[in-house]
């Protein structure tokens, strides 16, 4: 886990829309603004998705019909087709608009880059849990009750659920595509501070629904859900840039953090809330992002770049 790995951004390759030949019109100005371009449609492609399940029975009440369950939980059929719509799918969409099928190969690429140190996997799979246990033993004031034989069967097979379903709807939308290049155009720091915000609102519509009832129903649930999320993403970005830009891994730390708060926090916290669960993950990811900050010295695994200012002629 010390081997500094090499980090590599996707706007190395020319896109499209720039140069002397570059087209004009639609391909032109998503090769212009490609970050632009994904953070509108990302928002825009899910919130019109997600627009029934927040109008029905699920939600506001206005449509009078409801999601069926699956799993216990309407959200799998009233959020995930929106989640798939928005992050990946715009990704894909302006990946291949701005850099063609070159692109499109270093994108893939990057998101099967399985082969890290097992270590890293390791150490993902153990410290979330670890640090949720901890922060939420201290808030409750005792420690946590031992889990189940059925928990822990059903634990890594729902995190497998949750790599195909949430981890790879969003992440080779936020972290994959869009964090390479805020990161070089704006620096670790920056770029994490933009980007962060910006994924906690993309969710800001499920508050109206029963997805939101975890946090609370407050209206505070939101802004704590946003500061999590901005916390959540310093953590990403080191681990994404240590260990070469592996997607896996960073979905894989996204998805440790659902899977335990679905499966396993509530059992061994039978006595806290959910709205306690949400200010564990906001409490260690904090320590976490605040440690990080100052060990790497806000370089968070991101070597420094001779060209600080991100490819010429960007707009985004």
């Amino acid at each position: 886990m010390s081997t500094q790995a090499s980090v590599t951004s996707d706007i190395d390759i020319q896109p499209a829309g720039r140069g002397p030949n570059a087209p004009a019109g639609l391909r032109g100005s998503v090769g212009r603004r490609p970050l632009t371009w994904f953070f509108s449609l990302a928002y825009l492609l899910s919130w019109l998705a997600w627009t029934p399940y927040v109008l029905s029975e699920n939600g506001l009440g206005v449509l009078h019909f409801s999601f069926p369950g699956a799993g216990g939980t309407s959200e799998l059929l009233g959020v995930l087709p929106g989640a798939y719509l928005g992050p990946i799918t715009s990704a894909f969409l302006v990946t291949a608009g701005s850099e063609g099928r070159a692109g499109l190969r270093a994108w893939v690429g990057r998101m099967t880059k399985l082969r890290v140190g097992w270590r890293w996997y390791a150490a993902v799979l153990l410290s979330v849990p670890a640090a949720l246990v901890l922060t939420s033993s201290a808030l409750a004031g005792r420690g946590p009750v031992l889990p189940s034989a059925a928990v822990l069967a059903a634990y890594l097979p729902g995190l497998v659920v949750q790599m195909v379903t949430t981890g790879l709807a969003e992440e080779p939308g936020w972290r994959e595509f869009a964090m390479p290049r805020l990161q070089r155009r704006h620096g670790p720091v920056a770029g994490t501070l933009v980007l962060g915000p910006l994924w906690g609102a993309w969710h800001l519509p499920l508050f109206l629904t029963e997805w939101g009832d975890w946090m609370g129903g407050s209206w505070t649930g939101p802004v704590e859900f946003i500061a999590t999320a901005m916390a959540i993403s310093f953590v990403m970005t080191w681990v994404f840039n240590r260990t070469g830009e592996s997607l896996p891994l960073a979905m894989l730390l996204h998805t440790s953090v659902n899977n335990f708060l679905s499966l396993a926090w509530s059992s061994m916290f039978p006595s806290l809330s959910q709205g306690t669960a949400a200010h564990a993950i906001l409490l260690s990811f904090t320590v976490a992002a605040l440690v990080l900050l100052v060990t790497t010295r806000g370089r968070f695994g991101c070597p420094p770049s001779p060209a600080a200012g991100g490819q010429p002629g960007a707009t985004d």
